[in-house]
């Protein structure tokens, strides 16, 4: 199992455990944040909510112009100073005492977290040979979702004790463990940073590049089946089924192990730009079986059948996403210019941020409103954005083709290290 979190030494195994050092600390911190919240600082559920809704608001735009920082100044540098202010961003939660405060560390936590994502595609761009960066891509995916699990396992002991001490405590290694994984990020070698402007070329060229938004708005409808397993499926398990109360927690636990294990290997199927946009058009089919089987899951059955057709729906949903990972890890590093990685990354990231903040609205409206229907709609969405991938994607590298001075992917040799 190790083999599949970690890959082999050099450049790949330090952005892993660079990746594993923060994500235990996340994982306590997802587990125990909106307790945290409510319980120690005071906020009302909802304050919490619009607060983290409008820092991943403000995160999404701050991402790109952090990411045009990496090209202009060098990735690795600026990766381990994102790092290391997510850190700060963290331990500012600590000394949070009213709900002004609670935003402004909200919106500093989230431009720290979607700029550091950014930077760190950029950085493994600038240091994994393009034929590879994929499956690096999907081993640093397989060594965050060891450390959530492990950092969630160690949240639940901080919710057994229940005390703000316990709360701080968590907040602490979550910041300590963004220190270190800033540490492990200098330690790689120096990537040199892009080379000036031409006369004439916009700063932020990923915003005029119509193409590759169009592929970045495609790869965040289909990333709306990130607040399925975190709040619809449990809300739908517990109101819609008469699965076993513990059934709530199955599709998670199965999601975190099938990506574990399974991610690297689906990564090392996709080569190439015609292959990505395949497994993304098939992940949409796949998504839209999970949805039509998590529909069967209220049909009235026995508690072991509905348990039964819950899993093997869980099972089509990880899938899926584990086919759309590897096929946008590959779309968006493959249609970057070569020189704007950071800037493009930052701006293909949005998806994540704005599907953070409208999918539990969306979906909870969706699901628990519309039922079966809803389910039936929601899976539709995918197949139609994984097919539309294909042709977004030929427009996108004809684009590029047509572009003088912005050399894609498939034009370039190996990669500095």
């Amino acid at each position: 199992m190790f083999s599949r979190i970690v890959p082999q030494p050099g450049p790949p195994r330090m952005l892993a455990l660079a990746q594993l050092a923060n994500s235990v600390g996340d994982g306590a911190y997802y587990v125990c944040s909106a307790l945290y919240f409510t319980r120690v600082i005071g906020l009302s559920p909802a304050q919490v909510g619009f607060g983290l809704t409008l820092g991943w608001a403000v995160g999404a735009v701050a991402g790109i112009p952090l990411g045009h920082l990496a090209d202009r100044r060098g990735p690795r540098g600026t990766a381990a100073l994102l790092a290391a202010a997510t850190g700060v961003a963290v331990c500012a939660y600590l000394f949070v005492s009213s709900f002004a405060m609670f935003l402004v560390a909200a919106c500093l936590y989230a431009c720290c977290q979607c700029g550091l994502s950014a930077v760190r595609q950029a950085l493994l761009a600038g240091l994994i040979e393009a034929a590879r960066r994929t499956e690096v891509r999907a081993h640093l995916q397989s060594a965050v979702n060891a450390g959530l699990a492990a950092g969630a396992a160690l949240g639940g002991l901080a919710l057994r004790f229940d005390t703000r001490e316990a709360y701080l405590a968590v907040f602490a290694m979550d910041a300590a463990g963004f220190v270190i994984s800033a540490l492990l990020l200098l330690r790689l070698p120096v990537v040199p940073p892009s080379p000036p402007r031409v006369g004439g070329e916009p700063v932020l060229a990923v915003l005029r590049d119509r193409p590759y938004a169009l592929v970045s708005l495609l790869n965040t409808v289909m990333l709306l089946y990130m607040p399925l397993l975190s709040l619809v499926i449990p809300l739908w398990v517990a109101q819609r089924t008469e699965a076993a109360s513990w059934m709530v927690a199955a599709p998670l636990v199965l999601n975190t192990l099938g990506v574990m294990l399974f991610q690297v290997r689906v990564a090392r199927r996709v080569t190439g730009l015609d292959g990505a946009a395949r497994s993304v058009r098939r992940s949409g089919l796949v998504m839209l079986a999970a949805c039509a089987a998590f529909a069967l899951s209220a049909a009235g059955a026995s508690a072991s059948t509905a348990a039964a057709v819950l899993l093997v729906a869980a099972s089509l949903q990880v899938v899926g996403e584990m086919m759309l990972a590897s096929g946008a890890w590959e779309i968006g590093f493959g249609l970057a210019p070569r020189d704007k990685q950071g800037q493009y990354q930052g701006f293909f990231g949005t998806g994540t941020a704005v599907a953070r903040m409208i999918g539990p609205v969306l979906l909870t409206t969706l699901i628990m409103d519309w039922g079966v229907a809803g389910w039936l709609l929601l899976g539709g969405l995918f197949a139609v954005a994984g097919w539309a991938m294909g042709p977004a994607v030929a427009w996108a590298r004809r684009a590029g083709a047509a572009a003088s001075g912005a050399p894609r992917r498939e034009d370039l040799g190996t990669a500095v290290n």
